[in-house]
């Protein structure tokens, strides 16, 4: 498969607004609205960027800086970088090579790359690109087919398994309603292919993926099934979609390796707290127990920054890497973790800290500006 050629001027791209200033202008209506909408009023969406934009650092100086490293490992998995590539589902829908080039960029930025169970291209060639694969899974009220995904992924070589608690079901996206989101023909759920339900056409009523949550998705899920994953799949377990410390202990009483605070990139629920205000309280309450990781609002390396300062080992991006995959296929996610990569680098150096072990919560003023 190709997909269009490279955006014009793509290694000029100077942050990730300007890459997704590209992105949106290369891809349909229904994707454009798909990708960047969320749930009803999108204010979710909005204070997931907001919080960071006001927390504010508290450099130290004469650090000796003159290296520096942001190296770091995941679940025993070394990366170069503190910054994982989120499930997005449909890459398809951004750029022709979709989860396949997402997966080659993602390998050579030397991290790890999550896949969706929806995604567009089967998890088997996602793990074939040869760069470290996790796999996220919803839970289907047929434990069988969810069974299935799990040996599935397991077997494709995918190395740790991410649970998303937070759907039981799909938030309101009004966009997607409004343009009867669907995939168009030619696109399928490939890891759902032959069970039936790998088709996703558009709803005369509203949205198609909103029709498979209702028909498919399990609402019933509970703690023991967790802990059924943990103790089945053969992989590590991690669960995204935290955002209370009580919730985050009892996941780790579950036995999860670890947990992503996360909103669902406010694609959920609206008014849900951003993520970043949840994330100290679930790092007190998994108290080393599991790792923490945080996805939504991070736009910036000094979001990283922060985000680690607070307690994350690491943190997931998903509309970066999907505008990135519009604006160039492989290139254009990788130019999204140069930038961050680059400006973590930065935001390091004049924060005085050369490695990630020197973060810590007294980089982050405790107070914030702002409405």
């Amino acid at each position: 498969m190709s997909g269009p050629p490279p955006a014009p001027g793509l290694a000029g791209v100077r942050s990730l607004a300007q890459l997704e200033a590209l992105g949106r202008d290369r891809v349909s209506p229904v994707a454009r609205a798909y990708f960047a909408g969320g749930a009803r009023d999108r204010r979710t969406v909005a204070a997931n960027t907001a919080a960071f934009a006001d927390t504010w650092l508290r450099p130290r100086v004469l650090g000796g800086v003159g290296s520096r490293a942001l190296a770091t490992t995941v679940l025993g998995q070394p990366v170069a970088l503190p910054v994982l590539a989120a499930p997005t589902a449909f890459q398809r829908l951004a750029h022709d090579d979709g989860e396949r080039a997402t997966a080659a960029a993602t390998r050579d930025a030397g991290t790890v790359m999550v896949c969706s169970t929806l995604a567009t291209t089967a998890i088997e060639t996602v793990c074939a690109v040869g760069g470290p694969v996790w796999f996220q899974l919803y839970v289907y009220r047929d434990r069988a087919l969810t069974q299935a995904l799990v040996d599935r992924a397991r077997a494709a070589g995918a190395q740790a398994l991410v649970v998303t608690v937070d759907g039981p079901l799909l938030g309101v996206r009004e966009d997607d309603e409004i343009h009867r989101f669907g995939l168009p023909p030619g696109l399928t759920v490939e890891n759902l292919v032959g069970s039936g339900h790998s088709d996703l056409p558009p709803e005369a009523a509203g949205s198609g993926l909103a029709a498979h949550f209702s028909r498919l998705i399990d609402p019933d899920l509970r703690w023991e099934d967790l802990a059924w994953l943990v103790e089945t799949s053969g992989l590590p377990v991690v669960a995204k979609g935290i955002l209370r410390g009580d919730d985050a202990a009892r996941a780790v009483a579950a036995g999860v390796a670890g947990v992503v605070v996360s909103n669902h990139g406010g694609r959920q629920l609206d008014r849900a707290v951003p993520s970043l205000w949840a994330l100290p309280e679930v790092v007190a309450a998994v108290d080393g127990r599991a790792e923490v990781y945080l996805d939504g609002g991070v736009r910036r390396g000094a979001d990283v920054l922060i985000a680690l300062a607070l307690g994350a080992r690491a943190v997931l991006v998903g509309r970066p890497v999907v505008w990135g995959l519009a604006a160039g296929g492989a290139e254009g996610v990788a130019r999204a973790f140069a930038l961050l990569a680059g400006e973590l680098d930065e935001a390091m150096a004049l924060c005085g800290c050369p490695d990630l072990a020197v973060l810590d919560p007294s980089l982050v003023s405790p107070r914030r500006f702002g409405p």
